[in-house]
């Protein structure tokens, strides 16, 4: 359990080294007006906080970086939220405000805008059925209980599903419902497809078809929303800016891993809601050990859709970053509704 002044001395070396990437010293931390203790004073607790495993001495310097735990004690106690300026506040305003038409194209305006304002690489994950749509659906009986599902795409994917049929509802009921299917929803995005499904769809099967709520049910299992994701960078290169990063095999094996989609997938395994914070080897991949990963999710329909992720060394400036992520992922769960509602 660490004292208020360790508190707040560690607080300040974090800080500092943020800034500086250089470093921190007790006389530097001495001469900021919000600590009020001696040089003297301060060194004795850095020495305390480095045995701890809070801090570490680099080299031979006098200065102390704060270690991974130190990262950790920091973003679990001591972060503050400053709020975002003016000028970023602007850019995410303009950003949604934008009519653009395709959710694919709003994740790889969001990975650029999030590189560009942090300068470290965003990595934003969503599903590949943004751009995928329905281009038809058939339905092959096998007997009097299972049936086919049959869904064909835009992309030319063919997927097959083997659904239970309702009991008691005739196949030639299923077969109006899904003529209909292919009248109304032909292109739709498959992320429209449910919603479509209970609403439009829904209320003109309940006019004409029996049996449609238990055939709405089969059908919406047909279509499967946990499709494979799709990765976009931004900023694959910002890395290389970052006083950390000079040894170029460390930076080739970072470059690496951002190359490998399944590498890159592994990192977000496991993410829950929220906002996440992973400092150096609490990643699951090596290659990212001096690194520190942010991730938020964005939802739509209450559920899981998509990740939005910063990649950074561990000497990353954690409240703003935090802040970004929070409001992005915010908004681009409202544009999700807002669309495809």
């Amino acid at each position: 359990m660490l004292t208020e002044r360790q508190r707040h001395i560690l607080s300040a070396i974090v800080d500092d080294y943020i800034r500086s990437a250089e470093p921190v010293g007790s006389r530097s931390i001495s001469k900021r007006g919000n600590v009020g203790f001696s040089p003297a004073t301060i060194r004795n607790e850095m020495s305390d906080l480095e045995e701890m495993g809070y801090l570490e001495q680099p080299h031979t310097s006098a200065g102390r970086i704060p270690s991974h735990k130190g990262y950790r004690y920091y973003v679990d106690h001591l972060v503050t939220f400053g709020g975002l300026n003016p000028r970023e506040i602007d850019v995410l305003k303009l950003f949604f405000a934008e009519k653009m038409q395709e959710m694919e194209k709003v994740i790889h305006q969001a990975a650029m805008i999030l590189s560009n304002l942090t300068n470290y690489t965003s990595i934003v994950m969503g599903p590949e059925m943004f751009g995928t749509t329905l281009r038809h659906l058939q339905l092959v009986p096998l007997n009097e209980q299972t049936a086919v599902a049959i869904v064909v795409t835009n992309t030319g994917q063919v997927e097959n599903k083997t659904v239970t049929i309702p009991e008691g509802v005739p196949i030639s009921e299923i077969e109006k419902v899904v003529n209909l299917l292919n009248a109304r929803l032909k292109n739709v995005p498959l992320l429209q497809f449910k919603s479509k499904l209970y609403t439009e769809i829904g209320e003109e099967m309940r006019s004409c078809v029996s049996g449609y709520e238990e055939i709405l049910a089969m059908l919406n299992s047909v279509i499967d929303q946990g499709e494979e994701e799709k990765i976009i960078l931004g900023g694959t290169t910002n890395m290389l800016t970052q006083p950390e990063f000079q040894d170029m095999e460390k930076v080739k094996s970072i470059l690496d891993l951002l190359s490998e989609a399944p590498m890159l997938a592994k990192l977000f395994t496991g993410s829950a809601a929220g906002i996440q914070v992973r400092i150096g080897s609490e990643n699951r991949v090596e290659a990212i050990n001096d690194c520190s990963l942010i991730t938020a999710s964005y939802t739509f329909e209450g559920k899981h859709l998509g990740t939005i992720g910063i990649l950074g060394p561990t000497r990353m400036d954690y409240g703003r970053v935090i802040q970004l992520l929070d409001h992005l992922s915010k908004d681009m769960t409202l544009v999700l509704e807002r669309w495809y509602k």
